[in-house]
């Protein structure tokens, strides 16, 4: 499926659900005209049959008029149903329509998890703005976007088989429009009734939030009496007593007395045994349905088996709910009913409370998978990477391009050695930074077990560590020049790291080698004391596991390839100088020679000379 046919896709399904909602709003209408008229017919029969001496005809008509009330109003409820989830779908598909046509907006940008001392996310554009993960978060739950923030930001390095897994999940996954769809609907509702009071930050579900309310229930301290052996028996002798002598009632054997007595005893031990009881338990059921309604259906798609852990607790509830000051006095007396709703509430949370953080942790796994399958769908253009088990950095791409750039983007071949360092050179605006972040990306997609945007990429899984966007951090005191040190010197620790004393790979584990790209050493000082330093720490880093793109205004540093050719080589993006700039966008062996910022700042001064004269 092609850019143009996903386009069609979404428009298809969302063009259909807008009409069903059209319709599904007037019958909703529908029904709750009929609805007030089938009431209003059964009321005013009643009256009148009380009314007249019409006989038992009116009330039958009654009767009807409340069945067919009754049987609208469970259509109504059907309908709403339907609505509500056709609403959740259109939202979903209008959502991957617009960022199709690069509107990201309605999505979660992620800025809360940048981290400008992370490895590699500032220099990436993994967070914030017009980043990755907003291209990438479709989650409905705070978990689930930890869960892909946590994906994404990873710095330990998978290993081969654990890619794979990842891949074939997420590829699964892609495959399963339907599912994928619905779990994102759910969260598009919980977006919409959180817009006026949500927790959470972001409009998400909010995880913590429930994990506390399970937490508390959990750690809710109520006797355990009603779930023994001792309470069961007394349940059974207080009631076989009470049906004993209601019969004997009957039968004439003894007075009503008797029985009221009976079922007055009964009441009086229900209230010192277990009113307390049930009024926790009442806290605690009422608090943990309500935070978990909105994971009701998250759980579902991704842990069926908690639909008897719902159900359970909703009869629970309904049992309580029904309960007033005259129905507490018969139903205890009949069927001693405080004692078993809180045995049954014990029951339950023995067996299910242990596993709610295990299924709250499994839809936040899920959740996150959701968003990297549905890019995986959303980009058929792009390709599996060929990830190999090798103890250095394999790094070999065909027609690589940026994701961010579209389908005009310009392709590159490029390959990288293990241990080897690579300078590249270009005016401003040729393209030297966006190829660096062009590798960096592709190799953290294909680490999370996503597709990458190359025609082929075939590399290992190896360590990555950036250092592109360098800030001053006026706050503390730490200058821009002083920042890239300190930069550089993270950098190092990183590298260093476990080296020399390092052992025989083994082929399945993760490599110890890094790939660093750079972009401007050393940016703060003066050219002499740039060049120098550069060098310095280029000789001092090829010492360790690393293999380097270095990307640089500064020609003089193109040099390293001629003193150490079998470890240093040039690349460059070359522009064309005439009237107007070409810029080719494309890496070639060598060292660039044309530079455009005296010709650009020419053209500006001879500009403001003509408005001049």
């Amino acid at each position: 499926m092609d850019t143009n046919n996903l386009r069609d896709f979404y428009g298809d399904k969302a063009a259909a659900l807008r009409q069903e909602v059209a319709v599904l709003r007037q019958r909703t209408r529908g029904f709750v005209v009929g609805e007030l008229v089938a009431f209003g017919m059964a009321v005013a029969l009643i009256i009148m049959w009380m009314a007249t001496d019409a006989g038992w005809t009116l009330l039958v008509v009654a009767a009807v008029a409340v069945g067919i009330y009754l049987w609208v109003r469970s259509r109504d409820v059907r309908s709403s149903d339907r609505l509500e989830t056709c609403e959740g779908l259109l939202r979903v598909y209008e959502g991957e329509l617009a960022a199709l046509d690069g509107d990201f907006s309605r999505f979660d940008d992620g800025s809360r998890y940048a981290d400008p001392h992370h490895a590699f996310t500032t220099d990436l554009d993994v967070f914030g703005m017009e980043s990755l993960y907003q291209r990438i978060d479709r989650t409905a739950t705070t978990g689930g976007a930890d869960c892909l923030a946590a994906r994404l930001s990873e710095t330990r390095v998978p290993t081969v088989e654990e890619i794979q897994q990842r891949r074939e999940a997420i590829n699964a996954l892609a495959s399963d429009e339907p599912l994928r769809t619905a779990f994102m609907a759910q969260g598009t509702s919980a977006r919409e009734r959180n817009a006026t009071g949500g927790s959470a930050p972001t409009g998400k579900i909010d995880t913590a939030a429930v994990l506390r309310a399970v937490t508390a229930v959990h750690e809710l301290h109520i006797p355990a009496f009603a779930a023994t052996v001792a309470a069961l028996l007394l349940a059974l002798l207080l009631l076989g007593g009470f049906y004993t002598l209601l019969l004997a009632a009957i039968l004439g054997s003894v007075g009503a007395g008797s029985v009221m007595a009976w079922a007055m005893l009964e009441v009086l031990i229900a209230s010192i045994l277990f009113a307390r009881p049930l009024r926790q338990t009442s806290r605690a059921t009422n608090g943990i349905l309500k935070s978990l309604r909105s994971y009701r259906k998250l759980i579902l798609l991704s842990a069926p088996e908690g639909e008897q852990a719902f159900r359970g607790i909703e009869r629970i509830v309904a049992s309580i709910d029904r309960r007033n000051e005259f129905w507490i006095l018969i139903s205890n007396a009949l069927f001693l009913s405080d004692l078993f709703i809180v045995r049954r509430f014990l029951q339950w949370r023995q067996r299910y409370m242990s596993r709610l953080p295990e299924w709250i942790d499994e839809v936040s796994c899920f959740d996150a998978l959701v968003s990297l399958a549905t890019f995986r769908f959303n980009h058929p253009e792009a390709t599996d990477a060929e990830v190999i088990a090798a103890p250095s950095v394999v790094f070999e791409a065909e027609g690589l391009w940026h994701p961010f750039l579209g389908a005009g983007a310009v392709r590159n071949n490029f390959r990288l050695d293990d241990g080897h360092y690579y300078i590249i050179t270009g005016a401003n605006m040729a393209g030297k930074s966006t190829f660096l972040r062009t590798v960096g990306i592709n190799v953290l997609l294909a680490r999370c077990g996503l597709h990458v945007f190359a025609e082929h990429l075939r590399l290992s899984p190896f360590a990555l560590f950036t250092s592109m966007r360098t800030t001053d951090d006026l706050q503390h005191g730490i200058s821009y020049f002083n920042a890239e040190l300190l930069r550089l010197q993270q950098l190092l620790q990183s590298v260093s790291r476990g080296f020399p004393a390092r052992t025989v790979h083994s082929l399945s584990a993760p490599s110890s080698h890094t790939l660093i790209i750079l972009d401007e050493i050393l940016k703060g000082t003066n050219s002499l004391d740039k060049l120098n330093g550069s060098r310095l720490f280029l000789e001092a880093v090829s010492a360790l596991p690393v293999t380097g793109i270095i990307a640089t205004h500064d020609l003089e540093l193109s040099r390293m390839a001629d003193e150490h050719p079998d470890r240093f080589h040039n690349h460059c993006f070359e522009i064309q100088l005439a009237d107007d700039i070409t810029y080719s966008y494309r890496i070639s062996p060598g060292v660039a020679r044309n530079q455009n910022a005296t010709h650009l700042l020419r053209q500006l001064l001879s500009t403001l000379g003509s408005r001049r004269s």
